[in-house]
C-alpha cells in the first residue's frame, strides 16, 4: 500500500475513502488521526468512508456535537469527533475519550491536536493537504 494519495477532484473521493479503508486495516488500529487546515477536506473524507461503510445515518460534521455515532449494518460502530472547538484538553476528560479511544469502535478524530498526548500510540495519523481548489494529497504521517 502506498504511504499517500493524490485526489484531483471531487470525483476521486471514492478511491481515498478506499485508501483510507486500507490504511485503517494495514495499521490495525481502530483510532485515526485526521490532521489538515480549515477546508482540506477531512469531514468530507469522513462522509464519503461512512457511505462506504454504508452506515445507517448521514455522516455530518461534529462540530458542535463534537462526536457523532454512526452504524454500519454489520452492527459495527464509528465514532466521528471534530475537537476544533476543544479549548483546554481538560473538556475530552468530560466526553469520557477513554470508552472511546480504547475500545473495539472506530474512531476518526478530526483536529486531534489538542489531545496528541492522549492519543493511543498506534493511532494512525493522515495529513491531508490542500495542493488547489480541487487537488489534494493524503498521506500517513509518523
Amino acid at each position: 500500500m502506498d504511504n499517500s494519495i493524490q485526489i484531483n477532484d471531487i470525483d476521486d473521493l471514492p478511491k481515498a475513502a478506499r485508501w483510507l479503508t486500507e490504511a485503517i486495516e494495514n495499521a490495525e488500529t481502530n483510532v485515526v488521526a485526521l490532521y489538515g487546515e480549515m477546508g482540506a477536506g477531512k469531514t468530507t473524507l469522513v462522509a464519503e468512508f461512512c457511505k462506504q461503510k454504508q452506515v445507517l445515518q448521514t455522516p455530518a460534521s461534529p462540530t458542535f456535537a463534537i462526536v457523532n455515532t454512526y452504524s454500519t449494518p454489520e452492527s459495527k460502530t464509528i465514532n466521528h469527533f471534530d475537537l476544533y472547538r476543544i479549548e483546554k484538553i481538560e473538556e475530552v476528560f468530560d466526553l469520557g475519550y477513554e470508552e472511546y479511544l480504547f475500545s473495539d469502535e472506530l474512531c476518526i478524530i478530526e483536529w486531534p491536536e489538542i489531545i496528541e498526548e492522549l492519543l493511543p500510540e498506534n493511532t494512525l495519523k493522515i495529513q491531508i493537504v490542500a495542493l488547489d481548489d480541487n487537488t489534494r494529497k493524503i498521506m500517513i504521517i509518523k
